[in-house]
C-alpha cells in the first residue's frame, strides 16, 4: 500500500501564480503610497540648506550625526533579532525549515514598509507627509516583531498570502492600540511587554481560533509525527534562540536615552540570565526522566526579556530585575507543560511555536509588574527623571530652574492614577488584540486566499522546490510495504533487520 505524495497540478500552478499577482500589486500600491506620503527627515534631506551650512551660522551640529552611529548600532541588532532571531527560532519543524525562515523574510519585508506607513499617519506634518529617519525603521522593526509574534502560533497551518494579510491588518491595529495607550492614556512600555508581546501573542491566538473553525484542526491532530522536530532542526532554532538572548537588550533599550537606557540594559540583561537558568532548571523537573528539554530552553530561556520591558527603563533595581526573570522562566515552562495542551484540547486553539508561553503570559507578567513599579514611584528614586518616563505625572505648569528645561507640561497624575493608566493599557490592548484577531482570522479564512489543507500542514513541498534527493527521501518515508508478513512504514524500513533479510 501506498501514501501518495501531493500532486503538483495545473490547477495548483494557476493558483500560485495568481498568489504571486496578488503580493506584485500589494508591493505597487505600497509604492504608490510611498510616493504620495513618504519624505526624508530633515537631517536625511539634501535640498534642507541646514545640512549645508556650518553650525556656527544656523547649520545643524555635526557632532550630531555621530548620534546616527549609535542609534543605527542599535537598530541593528533589532534587525537581526528580527530576521535571524524570530527566523531561525521557528525551524524546529523539520519539513517546514524553508517557510519559517522563508516567509519570516517575506512578510517581514512587506510589514516594514506598511508599518512605516501605518504609523507615519498618525504623524503627518503639515504639507501631508511622512517623515522617514531612523526613528521611523526602528519603530519598524518593533512593529514587524508583532507580526512574527503571530506568525509563530498559526505557523504551517497558512498559506504565505494569508500570512501577509494578517500582517497587514494586524500593523493596522497595533499601530491603533500603540497610539491609544502612548497618546491618550499616556502609559508607558518601553519595552513592549504588552503592546508587543502579549498584543502579538493573543492575536495570534484569536486569529488560530477562527482558523481552526475553519480547518477543522482535529484531523491535523491525528496525523502522526505531524509536528515533529529534528536534532538538526532543533539545532538551527537553537541559533535564533542565541540571537536574540545576546541582543535582546537592545531591543529593550533602543528607544530609551541617558540612565534610562543604562538600566534597560541592565536589567534586561540580568533579567534574561535568570530566566535562562530557571529554563533549564524546571525543563529538566519537570519530565519524569528528569532531562532537559529543547522545547522549553529555546524559547523559555528568553521570557525573561519579555517580562522586563515594560519597566526595563525603571528602579527594579538588580535583584528585582533577576526575579522578574526567575518568575518568567518558571511561567513559561509551566505554560508548554499545562497551559498549551489545556488550551489545544479544550479550547481548540492550537499554538505551532507556543508564543503564549514565551510571549502572551510573560508579557503579562511584565504588565503587573510596571503596574506596581509605576504605583510607588517618587522624585525620591528618580529626581526629575520621573517626568520624563512618566511625562504626564509632571506638572501642568512646568516652572522649574534652567538645568530642567527639557521637561515638559504635564497632566499633574499622581503615582495612583499612573498605575491605574498602566492597568487600562493592559485591559485594552488584550481586547484589542482578541477582537481584531477574530476579526483578521474571519477575513483570513476567505476561500481567495488559498487556505492550507490540514493534509498539508507543516511541509515545504507546498510552496518551495525541494532539493531532488530531498523528495527522494520524502517519497520513501510515505511508503508502506509488507515484508515477511508484517506492515511497516519508513521510519521503521531503514532501521529493521527483516529489511536487509528481505
Amino acid at each position: 500500500m501506498t501514501v501518495p505524495l501531493k500532486k503538483n497540478s495545473v490547477c495548483e500552478k494557476i493558483v500560485r501564480r495568481k498568489l504571486a499577482i496578488f503580493v506584485f500589486f500589494l508591493e505597487c500600491i505600497l509604492l504608490i503610497l510611498f510616493k504620495a506620503f513618504g519624505a526624508y527627515t530633515s537631517r536625511a534631506d539634501g535640498s534642507n540648506i541646514y545640512n549645508s551650512i556650518e553650525p556656527l551660522f544656523g547649520g545643524f551640529n555635526s557632532r550630531k550625526f555621530e548620534e546616527i552611529f549609535r542609534i543605527y548600532s542599535i537598530f541593528q541588532d533589532v534587525h537581526v533579532m528580527i530576521f535571524i532571531g524570530f527566523g531561525y527560532l521557528m525551524v524546529f519543524l523539520k519539513k517546514y525549515g524553508y517557510s519559517s525562515v522563508g516567509f519570516n523574510f517575506l512578510v517581514g519585508a512587506i510589514t516594514l514598509q506598511w508599518s512605516i506607513l501605518c504609523q507615519g499617519f498618525f504623524e503627518l506634518t503639515d504639507d501631508y507627509k511622512i517623515e522617514i529617519g531612523l526613528m521611523s525603521l526602528y519603530r519598524a522593526d518593533i512593529a514587524t516583531a508583532v507580526v512574527l509574534i503571530s506568525m509563530g502560533v498559526v505557523l504551517g497551518r497558512t498559506s504565505y498570502t494569508q500570512l501577509i494579510v494578517m500582517g497587514i491588518l494586524e500593523i493596522v491595529a497595533y499601530s491603533a492600540n500603540n497610539y491609544l495607550n502612548s497618546t491618550i492614556f499616556k502609559a508607558v512600555d518601553v519595552g513592549g511587554s504588552v503592546v508587543v508581546h502579549s498584543f502579538g501573542a493573543y492575536f495570534g491566538l484569536a486569529v488560530s481560533y477562527m482558523l481552526g473553525r475553519s480547518h477543522n484542526n482535529s484531523s491535523c491532530f491525528k496525523v502522526e509525527n505531524i509536528r515533529e522536530s529534528s536534532y538538526t532542526s532543533d539545532l538551527l532554532a537553537m541559533i535564533g534562540t542565541i540571537f536574540l538572548w545576546l541582543y535582546w537588550p537592545s531591543f529593550n533599550a533602543i528607544d530609551l536615552d541617558t540612565d534610562k537606557a543604562y538600566r534597560a540594559i541592565i536589567n534586561t540583561y540580568l533579567s534574561l540570565t535568570a530566566s535562562c537558568v530557571t529554563a533549564f532548571i524546571t525543563s529538566q523537573l519537570t519530565f519524569t526522566d528528569h532531562k532537559f528539554n529543547m522545547v522549553y530552553v529555546q524559547n523559555a530561556t528568553l521570557s525573561g526579556g519579555v517580562a522586563i520591558g515594560a519597566s526595563a527603563n525603571l528602579m527594579v533595581e538588580p535583584f528585582g530585575a533577576i526575579l522578574i526573570g526567575f518568575l518568567a522562566g518558571a511561567l513559561s515552562v509551566f505554560g508548554y507543560k499545562i497551559i498549551s495542551p489545556f488550551i489545544e484540547k479544550h479550547l481548540s486553539i492550537e499554538d505551532t511555536c507556543g508564543v503564549h508561553n514565551l510571549h502572551g503570559m510573560p508579557g503579562l507578567l511584565g504588565g503587573i509588574a510596571a503596574i506596581i513599579m509605576a504605583s510607588i514611584a517618587s522624585e525620591k528614586q528618580y529626581h526629575k527623571t520621573l517626568y520624563e518616563i512618566y511625562r504626564a505625572r509632571a506638572s501642568p505648569v512646568v516652572s522649574e530652574p534652567t538645568e530642567y528645561i527639557h521637561l515638559e507640561a504635564g497632566d499633574g497624575r499622581t503615582a495612583g492614577q499612573q498605575a491605574g493608566y498602566q492597568t487600562i493599557l493592559v485591559l485594552v490592548t488584550i481586547v484589542m488584540s482578541v477582537f481584531s484577531g477574530f476579526l483578521t482570522g474571519f477575513i483570513m479564512n476567505f476561500k481567495c486566499w488559498n487556505q492550507v489543507t490540514a493534509e498539508s500542514f507543516y511541509d515545504d513541498a507546498v510552496f518551495w522546490n525541494l532539493p531532488k534527493n530531498e523528495l527522494e527521501v520524502e517519497n520513501l518515508k510515505n511508503y508502506q510495504i509488507t515484508v515477511t508478513g508484517k506492515l511497516y512504514n519508513s521510519q521503521n524500513i531503514l532501521r529493521m533487520s527483516d529489511v536487509e533479510r528481505y
